[in-house]
């Protein structure tokens, strides 16, 4: 009952934040240029901040694993470009696809993972450890799909693999991780004013991407999209821990570095899913679905995980 609890408490008031969003724009006090705008903003700079705060702040060098950081990569890798495969043979849309696949596999590790392993084990080095090997694949690997599988017309592969490449080499929050990285391997400590500056902007990030998020879904073409959305809620919840849980174990991973893997794993999809997906001209819809249902379900699928590994005596 503890863990379910605290499953709710985490995960309930960033769905109600959601639903806060949809409730300001159905009574017009945000429009659809507040949220296009909001959007953009959150893509270009709020998430960026994050991300360079919660890596910059650890000393990777102190805490570095190695076999951990490759676990949570390969992990991430296998059910990327797993799903896409899947997607590729078996969804009937291909309009969906970048979108269907991208909030799939991509968990929301820095939003709300560091509060689970925080709260079960205090201060851990694990997650923003968890995030160096997981989140700069979230991010490429969601570059490649959006590319990939979008409308360009006129393009061939080749010409699809260097707006690729072009495409992560200027995607801000890549950027801001790689950043993030050099300024924790380096151990740059910037002045308070900076520090400070850098805190305020990225405390912006998550409510206004919930908020953003709520006003821009659409409940019935959400409706409309059911079927792939449970799928890609069973994917992101379900199958993916279901897989790589017993190989992180088998691994000899316990306590907190085997609470991150199943944060990486189990999360729900990360309102940046929506963003970059607006941002990069696939559909909303589907991934604003698929975020708001796997928020709502993760408060019972991870409950039962960490039931489940703390009856097995692994956390």
């Amino acid at each position: 009952m503890e863990n379910f609890i605290f499953s709710i408490n985490v995960t309930i008031p960033i769905f109600l934040v959601m639903v806060l969003g949809w409730c300001l724009k159905q009574a017009n006090m945000l429009n659809s240029n507040f949220v296009t705008v909001a959007n953009k903003f959150n893509f270009k700079v709020t998430l960026p901040f994050m991300l360079f705060r919660d890596i910059s702040a650890v000393d990777i060098r102190a805490v570095f694993d190695l076999e951990y950081v490759l676990f949570c990569a390969v992990a991430s890798s296998v059910c990327f470009w797993a799903i896409w495969g899947g997607a590729k043979l078996l969804l009937k849309e291909r309009s969906l696809t970048g979108a269907f696949v991208q909030a799939s596999f991509r968990s929301s590790a820095a939003v709300m993972g560091l509060a689970f392993i925080q709260n079960i084990y205090g201060q851990s080095a694990m997650g923003p450890l968890m995030i160096v090997g997981a989140v700069p694949l979230y991010n490429i690997y969601s570059v490649l799909v959006l590319t990939f599988e979008g409308s360009q017309e006129g393009l061939d592969k080749k010409g699809k693999i260097q707006e690729a490449c072009v495409n992560i080499l200027k995607n801000p929050i890549i950027i801001a991780i790689f950043l993030g990285l050099l300024v924790s391997l380096c151990r740059i400590h910037f002045p308070v004013l900076v520090d400070k500056t850098v805190q305020n902007v990225a405390q912006m990030a998550t409510p206004l991407a919930l908020v953003t998020l709520g006003a821009g879904f659409e409940g019935r073409k959400a409706l409309a999209k059911i079927k792939p959305t449970l799928a890609a809620a069973f994917l992101k919840l379900v199958a993916q821990p279901a897989l790589f849980l017993p190989a992180a174990v088998a691994m000899g991973f316990g306590r907190e570095k085997l609470i991150a893997i199943l944060i990486m794993l189990a999360a729900p999809t990360t309102p940046s899913c929506y963003i970059m997906a607006k941002n990069m001209g696939h559909d909303g819809t589907l991934t604003a679905s698929v975020v708001v249902a796997t928020t709502l379900l993760s408060a019972f699928t991870l409950t039962g995980w960490i039931f489940l590994l703390k009856g097995l005596g692994y956390i």
